[in-house]
């Protein structure tokens, strides 16, 4: 029985179309979704630099998980923003929150783009303490 599903998003089309799909599987089995946004603070810079990005990229996800709100009505709903690597703050929110399943987006790089920089679906697959549902966008 899944009772907490936790989606990432990041407002792209591969987010949004994950999205989708969480919200449609927390209607199919009445259970609370939680909905987290990860702003990614650079890996260099002064100190006052990382804050004022953190400080910017947390607004833009607030803005951003807004805009979802009257979509969610009628569903008992989480919306969340942290601050870290992607992948690291999936794994620990929904290991930290009970979640039952996990729904991330692929953002359909090429071969080369995913062994150079990695895939934060991928990383979520191979650590989850729970199953994940990893969806496309349609073409």
């Amino acid at each position: 029985m899944i009772a907490r599903l936790l989606v990432g998003y990041d407002g792209s089309e591969s987010a949004r179309a994950a999205f989708d799909f969480a919200l449609d599987m927390a209607g199919r089995y009445g259970a609370e979704l939680h909905v987290l946004a990860v702003a990614h603070p650079p890996d260099i810079g002064e100190d006052q630099q990382t804050e004022v990005l953190i400080n910017a990229a947390r607004g833009h996800y607030a803005q951003a998980l807004q805009a979802l709100k009257p979509r969610v009505e009628g569903l008992k709903t989480r919306f969340a923003v942290k601050v870290g690597h992607p992948a690291e703050q999936i794994l620990g929110y929904a290991e930290g929150h009970g979640i039952d399943h996990i729904v991330v987006g692929h953002r359909g790089r090429t071969l080369f783009e995913r062994w150079l920089i990695g895939s934060i679906a991928r990383r979520v697959l191979a650590y989850a303490p729970c199953p994940v549902t990893v969806v496309r966008p349609r073409a």
